[in-house]
């Protein structure tokens, strides 16, 4: 386990894929998967693929609004934390936290009356990523992320 890197709760990540340079994110090793908070959400057919289009809120305030485009990696049925079950749309991509850049799948979600617009399980972490909750906000802000701060 000597590449784990530990990092805190809380965390700033990139999804480049998607052109997301950062995005506050709770890690959470509770959850199983990892979910992003999307807004319009609209399904459509590319070259005979399932594609998603959405809209991801990111810079200060979650004011800018990203258009995101991204094939559909899977459909399933996902247990929230008041027990709710629910059949959410899965993305692939690629993610970049704490200088190690690796693919993920990712839930794409309502999660606008949560704190952060994305939640990293364990799934994401495990075998990379040990979380100390008293710790937070331990990586430097990548280098692009003024670009998505308005």
């Amino acid at each position: 386990m000597a590449d784990v890197i530990t990092l805190g709760w809380r965390e700033r990540l990139a999804l480049p894929d998607l052109g997301i340079h950062s995005l506050k994110a709770k890690l959470d090793t509770g959850a199983r998967s990892s979910a992003l908070h999307v807004e319009d959400l609209d399904v459509f057919e590319r070259d005979g693929a399932t594609w998603l289009r959405f809209v991801v809120r990111t810079g200060r305030g979650h004011r800018v609004g990203r258009v995101c485009e991204a094939p559909a990696h899977d459909r399933r049925v996902v247990t929230d934390t008041g027990g709710r079950r629910t059949e959410r749309w899965f993305i692939r991509t690629g993610l970049l936290l704490a200088g190690r850049s690796f693919s993920v799948d990712v839930n794409l979600t309502d999660r606008r009356h949560m704190l952060f617009p994305m939640l990293l399980g364990r799934t994401a972490l495990q075998g990379r990523f040990a979380v100390d909750p008293a710790l937070s906000y331990t990586q430097p802000r990548h280098p692009l992320a003024a670009t998505d701060v308005p």
